[in-house]
């Protein structure tokens, strides 16, 4: 096992570069068994601990001054059951490892994000989700759960267990880190099929106008708003028969990194340089990408690289309210002033049963926000949630927010079955950090 001493240097930051803490010491466990000594070490040295993944969060829900544990030896894929049609995976296994081992194998997940950087662990803790009419997040998919506890036992629950493992399977599947370190997680899978993508623009008020149709006729629906705009690019992806169409390797090129990564970077330089050109870029952005349909893969039609680095703030609002919704961002951004250069993403889900994901029992549609990083983001974020929590909105695990555990006990029905369970589990409080403090209360 390494172990880095980091006071002097070793200050951890995320990916969005807004989130940075200086542990105590860095842990990078090669075993489920050197991950349990570790967290009962830390407990005896009478420092906390939290685990990491690649920093895909924008909160500080991984942040710790106590033990850090780094996952990235816990990684690979332990066993496929093609009876149960199931995966066991290490706990930090990069979704990309666990796509393309799949693939290999003809085997896919149900549904996906749309980046694949994060570790299994990292995302599902946080509720990382893409957007379907029936399939939900990565989290809805598991099927089993491996944890070690916080007096460094190994927990394993499933939703067959007994009462308790059910309890804690229900819980841990959307576990923000609070109820133990994740080491290993089975996944259910399929054989793996095909996937066409339709992607087209079209005007704001049209794809508000036509949603629940747009969403009742497609398997997986997106789009995403271009502010100071009536633009909207739409994503419909829909399974196949096939044959496989990818995009072609110029185009692919030309669109996905060109386009959407180089150029959209320098568009948010000079608009971050000159907000006053914003407007004019968002018009120029949002004409673009020209429509395109194309067959391929689950997860090469589900994510695309994301190179541009920003700040996001996620919320999960009844899908029944997206349309009101957006349209009071859309008048707040337009009568406020703000140089918005980044689209706003539109996603929906449906009702889960996992305590505390943002589609915990109910249908839901997704509003993502960002702002290119290095650009003050606080006004537009403020604004946005004041929009969002007037319609109940549960936040993303892992995005911006402002809200406490008195707000989240409000609009998660079964808050409180996840914070008994989480003082049975961790009585002293060996995984909590500010954020944990803040959004689970003392």
């Amino acid at each position: 096992m390494s172990t880095t001493a980091s006071a002097k240097n070793g200050t951890w930051r995320n990916w969005g570069g807004n989130v940075a803490a200086r542990p105590a010491r860095q842990v990078t466990p090669a075993s489920v068994e050197e991950l349990a000594a570790a967290v009962r070490r830390a407990a005896e040295d009478g420092l906390k601990v939290k685990a990491v993944g690649t920093g895909h969060s924008f909160t500080s829900i991984a942040a710790t001054d106590g033990v850090l544990i780094r996952p990235q030896l816990l990684a690979g894929i332990r066993s496929i059951d093609r009876s149960a049609m199931t995966v066991t995976v290490e706990a930090g296994t990069p979704l990309k490892r666990v796509n393309a081992a799949l693939a290999r194998e003809g085997l896919s997940l149900t549904n996906m994000g749309d980046i694949m950087e994060q570790t299994v662990s990292g995302a599902t803790s946080t509720g990382t989700h893409g957007t379907g009419r029936e399939s939900a997040s990565i989290a809805a998919q598991i099927e089993a759960l491996e944890l070690v506890a916080a007096d460094g036992s190994v927990l394993t629950c499933s939703r067959k267990g007994t009462e308790e493992e059910r309890a804690v399977f229900a819980a841990a599947r959307i576990g923000l880190g609070a109820l133990g370190i994740v080491t290993a997680i089975t996944f259910a899978v399929e054989p793996l099929f095909l996937l066409t993508a339709r992607e087209e623009p079209m005007p704001f008020e049209q794809v508000l106008d036509e949603f629940d149709q747009l969403w009742a006729e497609n398997e997986h629906f997106e789009f995403y708003w271009f502010p100071h705009t009536g633009n909207t690019n739409t994503k419909r992806n829909n399974r196949s028969a096939g044959p496989e169409r990818p995009v072609g390797q110029l185009a692919g090129w030309f669109e996905d990194e060109f386009l959407s990564n180089g150029v959209f970077q320098v568009a948010q330089w000079v608009g971050r340089a000159a907000p006053a050109t914003v407007p004019a870029i968002a018009r120029l952005s949002s004409r673009a990408l020209s429509a395109r349909t194309y067959t391929d893969i689950p997860y090469k039609v589900f994510t695309s690289p994301r190179r541009v680095r920003f700040v996001e703030m996620e919320y999960a609002v009844p899908r029944a309210a997206l349309a009101e919704t957006l349209r009071e961002l859309k008048a707040m951004v337009e009568r406020s002033g703000m140089r918005v250069s980044f689209p706003v993403e539109v996603r929906t889900a449906p009702a889960d049963d996992i305590t505390l994901s943002t589609a915990s029992g109910r249908d839901s549609a997704y509003i993502a926000v960002h702002m290119f990083r290095g650009t003050p983001y606080q006004a537009y974020f403020t604004a946005a949630e004041r929009i969002f929590t007037a319609h109940e909105g549960r936040p993303h695990w892992g995005k911006v927010h402002t809200r406490d555990a008195e707000y989240l006990a409000e609009v998660y029905p079964r808050f409180g079955e996840f914070t008994a369970l989480r003082d049975r589990l961790d009585p002293e409080r060996l995984f909590q950090n500010d954020y944990l403090r803040r959004v689970l209360g003392a």
